[in-house]
């Protein structure tokens, strides 16, 4: 499992990053902490009373999302910015003024606070789905997807490692560049601080008489990070190998989605976590899978008989195959290449650009009717193989599109083999003396180093998916592209 293993390797960046601005005031970004924020707390947290609620992290089109943390009365203290859910009422719970001022830009959480509410949780709004548990989990299903093992041992008392597919959903293994959700559980909703002004309409009748929402619904509780990757780029800008380093860690994301058979189907910028490792990597974190394909039955092929089949979200980072498919008899979409293409879009972004899809006027382009010759230029200080990579993902075809496995070896070996492609011809035996380097430098420096670095963990994950056939065809079509740059 790449996400276990020991990370080794050389950085090229700076230690110690400038800090982060939020709303106006300064904050620096905490450093990577480790996976699992409830790893001491094995039989805890699986019941909302368990958690310290703080204030709102986030809103998405069908959730907000919280600071928290397992509330120990020895640690923790009530105070005006975070309080226990236990006894409270609706008017007298939160103050609802800071709410407002939190939600237009107050900065969330300080050093110490981070430090204090380790964990996120992400309550849904449930509108459809009853109050019933196992509807509740039956509807939003697809949230479970990236849940770990141990995650419903609470709802159904199973062993955490034999955990089936829930509904006829897919698991996916953990991975570095996906999120895990931690807890999963369901649980009466509560007033929390914002609600008033941000959800109202979504809250049960007995907060809200004008409310829509059930008296039930999903938690899920996740590790805290610190920004998403939207506002990383808005106020931070990366040099060439860090950018290289961010798009790489997407295109491994994907792939490991692709291996499982699931379709994240809604990738932008807001749905990427960010946190630093220890040398001031930006870490990528790919979350919300509330619109992914992860069907046991059908896999990355869905069956398009209407339009009232749900083909995923974000419109306008839907990849062309997708956006102009027209359902019939028999008509299926493939979805193995799709993300990859709302990668290659991405990263205009993370290279300092606004993305070509999104906007409107001349300069943005529609995913529907694009040419390829239409696509920005990218700037003179992008390396040259990553401009080749973002214009292959963004190949209409998806016959012609780099698949993210291929994607992202291509970059690996951009970035680290440039040994065995100086000679411009390949030879079996310097791949093969190469990767053996590569393999016995990880296992050499298991525990010797630190293991918190972005660069080493994605060596693991290239040495954990080796393939021949996509290895040289990363290799080859590097060669072709510098033979005719030439």
């Amino acid at each position: 499992d790449p996400s276990n293993t020991p990370l080794w390797g050389k950085w090229l960046s700076p230690g110690c990053p400038p800090p982060r601005v939020l709303g106006g005031l300064t904050r620096a970004i905490p450093r990577f902490r480790g996976s699992d924020p409830l790893s001491t707390f094995r039989w805890q947290g699986f019941k909302l009373e368990e958690y310290l609620i703080g204030q709102p992290i986030g809103k998405g089109c069908s959730a907000a999302v919280y600071e928290a943390a397992i509330l120990l009365s020895s640690n923790y203290q009530s105070s005006e910015d975070s309080k226990p859910l236990e006894g409270k009422t609706p008017d007298t719970q939160w103050d609802h003024g800071s709410d407002i001022q939190a939600a237009e830009g107050k900065p969330i959480q300080t050093n110490q606070q981070r430090a204090a509410f380790p964990l996120a949780i992400k309550m849904m709004w449930n509108i459809s789905a009853g109050s019933s548990s196992e509807a509740i989990l039956s509807t939003m299903r697809q949230e479970l997807v990236p849940a770990s093992g141990s995650a419903l041992s609470g709802e159904y008392r199973t062993v955490a490692c034999h955990r089936r597919p829930v509904f006829g959903k897919k698991k996916l293994k953990p991975h570095p560049n996906i999120i895990q959700v931690i807890r999963a559980f369901t649980s009466s909703v509560p007033l929390l601080p914002g609600a008033y002004v941000d959800y109202p309409d979504v809250l049960p009748l007995s907060l809200n008489p004008s409310g829509i929402g059930h008296s039930r619904t999903l938690f899920l509780v996740m590790k805290n990070y610190p920004c998403t990757l939207r506002q990383y780029l808005n106020e931070r800008s990366s040099d060439a190998h860090l950018s290289t380093l961010m798009i790489l860690q997407l295109l491994e994301g994907v792939d490991h989605l692709v291996r499982h058979g699931i379709a994240h189907r809604d990738l932008k910028t807001d749905n990427i976590l960010v946190e630093l490792d220890s040398a001031g990597c930006p870490w990528l974190v790919i979350t919300d899978f509330g619109c992914c394909l992860a069907d046991e039955n059908i896999g990355l092929r869905l069956p398009f008989t209407s339009w009232y089949v749900d083909r995923g979200g974000n419109g306008c980072l839907m990849a062309p195959e997708v956006v102009t498919a027209i359902p019939g008899p028999g008509v299926l979409i493939d979805y193995s290449k799709a993300d990859a293409w709302a990668v290659g879009a991405i990263a205009y972004e993370i290279l300092g650009l606004c993305n070509p899809f999104y906007g409107q006027g001349r300069s943005s382009l529609e995913s529907r009717s694009y040419q390829e010759d239409q696509l920005p230029a990218l700037p003179d200080t992008v390396p040259f193989d990553v401009k080749q990579v973002v214009k292959m993902l963004l190949q209409r075809d998806p016959n012609k599109r780099l698949s993210a496995r291929v994607a992202a070896n291509v970059l690996h070996l951009s970035l680290w083999g440039e040994n065995i492609l100086v000679p411009k011809s390949l030879k079996l035996d310097k791949m093969i003396g190469w990767l053996l380097h590569q393999s016995a430098a990880t296992l050499l420096m298991d525990g010797l180093v630190d293991r918190s670095r972005v660069e080493t963990k994605m060596k693991t994950c290239f040495l954990a998916n080796l393939e021949y056939e996509d290895l040289w065809e990363a290799a080859f079509l590097l060669l072709s592209w510098r033979n005719h740059s030439v």
